[in-house]
């Protein structure tokens, strides 16, 4: 009830701050006022996504009767925002292995925080696709997971036209769902897995066991495959889209196009360590048994191997996009130019730091999980950053919230200080996106 209170209240706040579409809304707005009129022809060329969320608007203006004003289209985004609580709850409850709440009314405190991550909260306020996008990508995973494969399918469609690379999530959702079924599918005749995919519990699991898995997974094939239908319908789909527009970008490709943009993954593994580490810290073992965990994996020559793969893409793909270097409206400029341009050799610096928060991850999430569902998630975020020429934060939401679901064992207190820290984020990118506009620049925000 306080996320829903205080969320209606930070948008009254805003559309009274705020009365004209700004940054990316006044490409979204019109094209939804469009929709709202009727004229399905009109399209914007400089939108790059699909019309998912002008379709939303335009249902809800149907079923409510609202105005397509602005403050009204900013409705859109909060509701999704305010459903969030209840798809994430279906989805912790997933990792846990908890039966879900009676009541779907009724959402876990932490998936009330986890809803309150601050990418995610804070476009829930501006007409913008992220948080829809990342609402049916989580029902979508819960469906899945749920054993409802065409419902699963449906909503992953119905994701992808909010966001193109969501098909990536759609794949995801269809193989967590299988690897799962998998690890706990037992024999007739006895208590031992009746699958002949080899995948030994995670923290367990070395160098040999991942050429194993991977040798073994075309016998297992024939198990997943009739489960695959609905998706592959999805990916058919997916495929004459792509094949009709030319490429996967709509509208105004010159400034979108794909890239071998290797560095983005490191980008997300730092991001994801800075704004989750209680999560992190809250371990069984606390700080201190995390640490000795890392630093026990970071082996020296395998780690130096690694470093030097990782500073040869540093050097050769990282990407200094022209809206990175331009706006200085976003965190993400000042990063790039008082961090990682502050001297040629920083970026090389924070190698170590990019493998001990890997690391730190893969055993948070690896307490309870075997190794490839550890790794799904990487798997997986590959083809949906790599093409992506700009960093930007909102593009590192979906997996952040699929990764950090899967840290199935954060204490009480630990949930604590992660909505601590998300209040205060929140509260001190929204103050200054409401009462620190500056003059002739504009409002800073992610």
């Amino acid at each position: 009830m306080a996320f829903c209170a205080s969320s209606v209240l930070v948008l009254k706040a805003l559309n009274e701050m705020v009365t004209e579409p700004y940054m990316d809304e006044p490409f979204h707005v019109p094209q939804a006022q469009a929709y709202c009129d009727g004229n399905f022809s009109y399209w914007d060329p400089k939108i790059t996504t699909p019309p998912g969320l002008y379709m939303l608007s335009f249902i809800l203006k149907r079923i409510f009767m609202l105005k397509c004003n602005l403050a009204m289209l900013r409705l859109t985004p909060l509701l999704t925002l305010l459903m969030l609580p209840i798809a994430v709850t279906r989805l912790l409850c997933y990792h846990k292995r908890v039966a879900p709440p009676s009541s779907f009314l009724t959402p876990l405190p932490e998936a009330v925080v986890l809803s309150a991550f601050p990418v995610a909260w804070f476009f829930g306020f501006l007409y913008y696709t992220e948080v829809p996008s990342l609402v049916f990508v989580v029902l979508t995973v819960v469906a899945a997971t749920e054993g409802k494969h065409s419902l699963a399918a449906l909503l992953g469609t119905i994701s992808c036209t909010f966001r193109q690379t969501n098909v990536i999530w759609v794949l995801y959702a269809y193989a967590s769902s299988q690897v799962t079924a998998l690890r706990f599918r037992r024999s007739s005749t006895g208590g031992k897995p009746a699958t002949k995919l080899h995948d030994p519990p995670a923290l367990a699991a070395g160098p040999a066991d991942v050429f194993r898995m991977i040798a073994s997974a075309p016998w297992v094939i024939p198990e997943v495959l009739l489960k695959f239908i609905p998706y592959g319908v999805v990916v058919a789909g997916f495929t004459a889209f792509v094949i009709w527009n030319g490429g996967i970008v709509l509208g105004d490709k010159s400034n979108h196009t794909p890239s071998f943009h290797v560095p983005q993954l490191y980008y997300f593994v730092g991001f994801a360590t800075l704004l989750g580490w209680p999560a992190l810290l809250s371990a069984p073992g606390g700080t201190q048994g995390l640490a000795r965990g890392v630093w026990y994996r970071m082996n020296i020559v395998c780690t130096c191997t690694v470093s030097a793969v990782m500073a040869f893409t540093i050097h050769q793909f990282t990407i200094h996009h022209p809206f990175l270097l331009a706006d200085n409206r976003h965190y993400t400029f000042y990063v790039w130019r008082r961090v990682f341009r502050l001297h040629p050799v920083v970026p090389y610096l924070l190698i170590p730091g990019y493998i001990a928060c890997a690391w730190a991850w893969f055993l948070r999430i690896g307490n309870d999980q075997t190794l490839l569902q550890n790794l799904l998630v990487p798997l997986f975020v590959t083809p949906t950053l790599l093409p992506t020429p700009l960093l930007e934060p909102r593009y590192f939401l979906i997996p952040y919230i699929l990764l950090r679901a899967q840290v199935s064992d954060v204490p009480g207190w630990g949930v604590v200080m992660e909505g601590l820290w998300y209040v205060l984020v929140n509260a001190a990118t929204m103050w200054v996106f409401l009462y620190k506009e500056r003059a002739g620049v504009g409002r800073f925000m992610w």
